[in-house]
């Protein structure tokens, strides 16, 4: 399996909507970060499913390094 590429310094703060589903790039090399556009295929890393259980803003992690995927639990300040 390929290791992650590190997307960002900072987590990516989004409005996500109640009962939606989203599909955080777990990989790094997606373009349209924080969320997959294939760019996985063949690393080994498959996208995070998340389900927002209601309409708030959540912070998407960015380092790639997080233990709480998809969202962020500081490891970027590490």
């Amino acid at each position: 399996m390929t290791e992650p590429v590190r997307s960002a310094d900072t987590p990516f703060p989004v409005a996500v909507a109640a009962g939606q589903t989203y599909f955080w790039c777990a990989c790094g090399r997606s373009a349209k970060q924080p969320f997959c556009d294939g760019s996985h295929t063949g690393t080994g890393i498959s996208p995070v499913k998340y389900q927002a259980p209601e309409a708030k803003t959540v912070y998407f992690c960015g380092c790639k390094a997080t233990r709480n995927a998809p969202l962020c639990d500081g490891s970027h300040k590490g």
